[in-house]
């Protein structure tokens, strides 16, 4: 009898050598090695192993085995948000002016009217049982209006646009449009979970309304403690990076209390957090590579494991999830660039951020966990969901190469001189 450690260390080491494997031969195709874990997740599940060798997959991934795999992967999730809320700089953020406001809300607003549109229509089809057409519609929205913030910067750098005027506001908008997705997500989980009694629905969200502004507001002002202390030492040390890790667990804990998620509240310590650039550099570096070289693939093969492309068969299903592309490229991709546009920004340059907008990778997955999860959405069209992240995904970099111009490639201006080409345009 095989013992559940060697069956888990089996499995992660499947896991990780898989995910190595296809990232690399994605990267020839100029794909970040995220969507090779997110293809080598799915390849476990039955969309491949599954199908091709089901006895194998018992063997390895059995129901009965997946209970710590699950656990490292949600761990490897909270420590990922908690990173992205880390290294996101409000005030950054702001100082970027009009053209990222109108960016960031256009990207979220157009995907979500047209999004949560179809889902309606969708609803009597693919809606798992129990959840009303108001959440299932609102969730779906706010999941086609998601751009994947750390797979962006990624292809940021890899296509030579890091630290240009278009690299800084596409990065900038995409972090301003997280903060609100993942408030406008609370709320749809707060809904879905008290859609009976509206004042346990108005009760959860002023109560995570005061979480975050004690979050942003006492306990920010009281980490910067936490600053002076590191200046001081002159390093990070394992006092002080517990002390985060216990902030974020704690946060978590809370969110997840007050019935919005636990990832949000793991969000919402990293944006709490100083924004030392030392410190952050510090603490990303204890945290990033154990992060994304073993947990996120782990949790990506979870996600694979539950995720199978069978389910959409016939006509009627590939023509819904043909629908479902369809409105989240024009919907992000359209409103996007006619939201640069109207900024001031040229028809080339609004373009190229339209394309960048719409990434969805990691983030995404993210997502549609949490509403598979709760029961909002159903096996069906979560593989729908992933198949379209897989494919929005994946269309960035080429449609990068073939629309990018020479001139948006040039080292970055100063931002006043950003300001004012964006004014005179």
């Amino acid at each position: 009898m095989i013992s559940n450690l060697l069956i888990l260390l089996s499995q992660i080491g499947v896991i990780l050598l898989l995910a190595r494997l296809v990232s690399w031969g994605l990267r020839t195709l100029h794909q970040p090695q995220v969507m090779g874990e997110i293809v080598a997740g799915i390849l476990l599940g039955p969309s491949l192993l599954g199908w091709l060798a089901p006895n194998a997959s018992m063997a390895l991934f059995s129901p009965d085995s997946l209970g710590p795999l699950n656990a490292l992967g949600q761990a490897g999730v909270l420590l990922f948000m908690f990173l992205v809320g880390l290294k996101l700089d409000l005030a950054n953020v702001w100082a970027r002016g009009r053209p990222v406001l109108m960016i960031a809300h256009a990207s979220i607003a157009v995907p979500l009217i047209l999004g949560a549109g179809l889902a309606l229509c969708l609803y009597p089809s693919l809606s798992d049982t129990g959840v009303t057409p108001t959440v299932f519609a609102l969730f779906t929205g706010v999941a086609m209006g998601v751009t994947a913030l750390p797979v962006l910067a990624r292809i940021l750098e890899e296509s030579q646009l890091s630290g240009t005027p278009i690299g800084t506001v596409t990065l900038a908008s995409a972090a301003l449009k997280d903060v609100t997705v993942w408030c406008l997500l609370a709320g749809v989980i707060a809904l879905n979970t008290h859609t009976a009694v509206l004042g346990e629905l108005v009760l959860t969200l002023v109560a995570t309304g005061l979480f975050v502004f004690v979050m942003l507001g006492p306990v920010r002002r009281t980490f910067y403690l936490l600053e002076v202390r590191y200046r001081r030492r002159g390093r990070l040390t394992d006092d002080m990076l517990a002390l985060m890790l216990l902030a974020m667990v704690g946060s978590a804990w809370i969110t997840e209390w007050l019935g919005v998620h636990a990832l949000f509240g793991a969000f919402l310590a990293g944006v709490a957090l100083p924004k030392d650039s030392d410190l952050v550099s510090d603490v990303s570096a204890k945290l990033d590579g154990v992060t994304t070289a073993i947990l996120l693939p782990i949790f990506f093969a979870s996600t694979g494991l539950r995720t199978s492309f069978g389910l959409i068969h016939g006509t009627e299903l590939w023509f819904y999830f043909g629908l479902i592309l369809l409105v989240a490229v024009v919907g992000m991709w359209g409103g996007t660039t006619l939201a640069a546009r109207f900024a001031g920004m040229s028809w080339v340059e609004s373009t190229t951020i339209g394309i960048l907008m719409n990434t969805r990778g990691l983030m995404e997955i993210v997502i549609l966990n949490i509403g598979r999860e709760m029961g909002i959405i159903s096996s069906t069209m979560f593989a729908m969901m992933v198949l379209m992240t897989l494919a929005t995904t994946f269309m960035t970099m080429p449609l990068l190469r073939w629309c990018r111009p020479y001139q948006i490639r040039q080292p970055a201006t100063p931002q006043h001189e950003l300001a004012d080409s964006v004014k005179k345009a």
